[in-house]
Parts: structure tokens; sequence; C-alpha cells
């Protein structure tokens, strides 16, 4: 099945106007953190004063610029400030060990890094074509991590592809947007994205510096909140928080960063009332599907779906044949948007993943229902085919997690000499494994190929930068 992409002509050509045209003017405070202010006009002179520090060091326009800061307003003048001097933004998280921050230096070839004690020179830098604005990884789910090109004009348009339509079909007058609340790393695109699109919307920025359950809460509140993003990592933690009772104004929040499961989302929603706008979209296309408030209104049961396809976005479902499937049959969702990345910094071919008509084969797997509403199955990297018979592993975690002791599970594929592969759960659990109750537990709601053949306690699961489960980790340490 698939569906048909409309045309946008808008574009922006340097990201730094979304902080230096803030409607803000420049006395009013823009940018906040739990114990930090920084005003619009503050903000604008420092983006000001890096740009002309950068030239004058001899960073060129083209050249990389890697950002080494925690979460907060530093990050957002340091990257406004390099497309001010024509210089592309490269994201590095604080956190990282000193091994993987050299795997984001090295292939960027910057010709400078910004951290706490100021800009430092580096030699031999590369040069990126013009209109390059940064460099995103992938999540390093199932390999590597690749770094990818983004442009100001195409990431400004993965902005207004979810901007205007939230702005279209209103006849009130316009009200200033609430404070924009950011609980993920600037390092990610996750959080890069959410600053820039609060910026665009001409709203004000609230930056956690890392999330915590009882920190949260307390900005929702002391903004008044009313919708808000969070990966689905932190809507678990909210929801096995028994300290947080209420997160009122929250009316909604969009999950990011990697689809949100039903289970958890109607959790979130009965706990709370804030109903789950998920969403799904990739580094190098950015969020090609989600929620609106209207879907939400009209179609509550249909919570755990991704949404439906945003302006100018074309879907396809295909077979393993390459062939187009049914509606509301599973197979790899391909997408086409009006924009995606330039490409990929090592040099490798983002066109590679592309086919004839255009679509970008994102490696997942989905259904389209008869509203039009996307389904994800699960990555086809972690389908387990036993003996023929497909496993789709986030189905099987879900059943699991049912188990009132269950905090937390991940379903790999392990080897198996007879049947090619067999499911096998890793579980968090507060308490000890009963293999043969999460068994009985499976088997009431799964056909009998689907069920785990062992089930392994862990204390936690492997985990991505954003939050994704590393499966393939998990299943290197599966020992029969």
């Amino acid at each position: 099945m698939s569906t048909a992409p409309d045309a946008t002509d808008e574009h922006i050509d340097n990201l730094a106007t979304v902080l230096m045209d803030h409607p803000f003017a420049d006395s009013e405070d823009l940018i906040f953190t739990v114990d930090r202010t920084m005003t619009a006009g503050e903000a604008r002179s420092g983006a000001r004063a890096l740009a002309d520090e950068l030239a004058s060091l001899g960073v060129q326009p083209g050249q990389a610029v890697g950002v080494k800061l925690p979460n907060g307003p530093d990050v957002v003048v340091a990257m406004a400030g390099i497309w001010l001097a024509g210089a592309v933004f490269v994201p590095i998280n604080p956190r990282l060990p000193d091994a993987e921050i050299d795997t984001v230096v090295g292939p960027s070839a910057p010709a400078a890094v910004i951290d706490r004690d100021g800009v430092h020179i580096l030699p031999e830098p590369r040069t990126y074509d013009a209109g390059t604005a940064f460099i995103l990884w992938t999540s390093g789910t199932t390999g590597q991590p690749k770094p990818i090109l983004h442009t100001h004009r195409g990431y400004g348009e993965l902005l207004d592809r979810v901007l205007k339509p939230l702005r279209s079909g209103s006849t009130a007058p316009a009200k200033r947007p609430s404070p924009n609340l950011i609980p993920v790393s600037l390092a990610l695109n996750a959080g890069i994205y959410n600053v820039l699109f609060g910026l665009r919307a001409g709203a004000p920025l609230v930056i956690m510096d890392r999330f915590q359950t009882t920190s949260f809460a307390e900005l929702v509140r002391r903004f008044e909140i009313r919708s808000t993003v969070l990966p689905p990592a932190a809507i678990a933690m909210l929801n096995d928080d028994p300290t947080i009772t209420d997160l009122a104004p929250l009316k909604y929040v969009r999950s990011i960063t990697a689809p949100l499961s039903p289970l958890q989302a109607k959790r979130f929603t009965e706990m709370f009332g804030v109903f789950v706008l998920n969403s799904y979209g990739q580094a190098e296309v950015g969020e090609v599907i989600g929620w609106t408030a209207s879907d939400a209104k009209t179609y509550p049961e249909k919570v755990g779906a991704v949404g439906r396809p945003h302006k100018g976005v074309g879907l396809r479902i295909v077979g393993d044949d390459g062939n187009e499937v049914a509606t509301g049959q599973t197979g790899e969702l391909r997408v086409r948007p009006p924009n995606m990345a330039s490409g990929y910094a090592s040099g490798a071919e983002l066109a590679d993943r592309i086919d004839a008509d255009g679509y970008l084969a994102t490696g997942d797997l989905g259904r389209i229902d008869e509203e039009g509403f996307v389904w994800i199955e699960g990555r086809s990297s972690d389908l387990i085919n036993r003996g023929g018979n497909k496993v789709f592993p986030d189905e099987v975690e879900e059943v699991i997690c049912l188990a009132p002791s269950v905090s937390e599970a991940a379903v790999v594929g392990a080897a198996d000499e007879r049947l090619g592969e067999v499911p096998v759960a890793f579980v968090v659990s507060s308490d000890e494994l009963d293999p043969e109750a999460l068994t009985a537990l499976c088997r009431a709601h799964l056909t009998p190929y689907k069920i785990p053949v062992d089930f392994v306690r862990v204390d936690t699961l492997p985990r991505s930068e954003v939050g994704k489960v590393l499966r393939r980790e998990l299943a290197a340490r599966y020992e029969r």
C-alpha cells in the first residue's frame, strides 16, 4: 500500500534565523534551565560574538565545528554562531568516553571544537558543500552509527512539515506559544530538532540537562507546559515512578526517537490523563509520520499507531519481492519526503537506499490501516525467522510486560540448528523469574511459535543514547 506526497516550496536558507529573527525582544527571557535564564538579546549577541571569533581564528565557511557542551543555552548559542559564520555544526555529547568522541570528531574532520574552556583549533579540516548545516549520527542499533549531512534548506522543511498543519485552520487571534520543553540531549537529532522547532514556532525554550522524573514534573508545573515531547524510555520511567501522580496541566505528549508501545501509551494516558501522540522518523528524513490533536480526538482507539503521513510525504509498504502489499498487510516501510539528508559524511551513498521512484528504504516493518494510520511492527533486522514463521519482538515483549513484576523485556533471535532462529527473552524484573508462569502468560496471548524458548533475567537492558534497546548486544551474550 502507498500514499501520495504533496509538494511544498517554502525554505530556510540559514537555520540561524530561527534565533536571530525570533519575535521576542532582546530584553525578554528566551531560554530556561532548572537554574538559569538567558534573554533573547544575550543569545543573539553571544551567537554574533562566536561567529566573529571563529572567523578571526581562521575557520572558513563550509568547515565543521564540534560542540562539546552540556545541555543548556550555550549549545543553542553555539549552533547559531557556527551557522552565522557559515560553518557546519557537529554536536558532541560531553558524556561520551574519549574513545567514542574520537569516532565523532574523526569522520567529520572539524576545524575547531568548542568546550567549556573555549574554542580549540584543529589541523586538516574538511570543507563541506555550501548549504550544509550540521552532521547527525544514526542511532547505531544495528551497527556502527553513520554520520549524516543535513542542509539548512532541507532541515527547515522538516520543521515546517510538522509546524504548518499546527498553524493552519485556526481563525482565532495568534497567541504567544507556550515554552517548548526539551527533555533530551542537544547532541541528538531529537534535541536539535526540538530546539529549532520551538524557535521556529516563536516559543521560548526550557532545556533539561538530563531527564529525571521529578525535575520533569516540576518544570511542567512551573512553566505550565501543556504539550511536550518524550522518548519512550522517559514515558516508561514516569509510568513506573510511584512518586509522580500528577502532570497537570500537561495535555499532550509527542513520543519521539522510537515507536512507543501501545501498552506504555495506554498506561501513560490512563495514569496522567495525557494523550500520547506517537510519531515516526529517522535521522535521514526527519519526522515523516505523526499525530495531530484533531486525530487524537477522533481516533482515540488507535493509540499506539505512529500516526498518519505529514503533508508532502509519500509512503509505501512493500513485501519481500519489492512489490506493494495490500492495505493492512505488513511489509517494509518506505518513505518519500519532500526533502531528506544530503548524504553521509563517511562517503556512503544515501542513494543506495532509494528505489527508482524516490522512496527511501527505512528498514522498519509496518502496515497502513484503512484510515491511513501507520503501525510499526519492528525493525526488519530484528525480525526472528523461526523455521519460516516470522516473530515480531515488540509483540512478544508487550505480552511479557503484562507480568506484574516485569518492568522491561527485550526479545532477540538465538541461533538454532533445527529452526535457524528461536526467540529468547531478556527480562528486567523485581522478582526472580518464573519461566513456567511467563510461558503460560505468552501462551494465553500468542501463537505457539512466538513463545520464547528461554527467559533470562537482567538488571538493565543495554540502550543507545536515544533509549533504543541494543538487541545485538543481548543476542551476542546469550548462551544456551
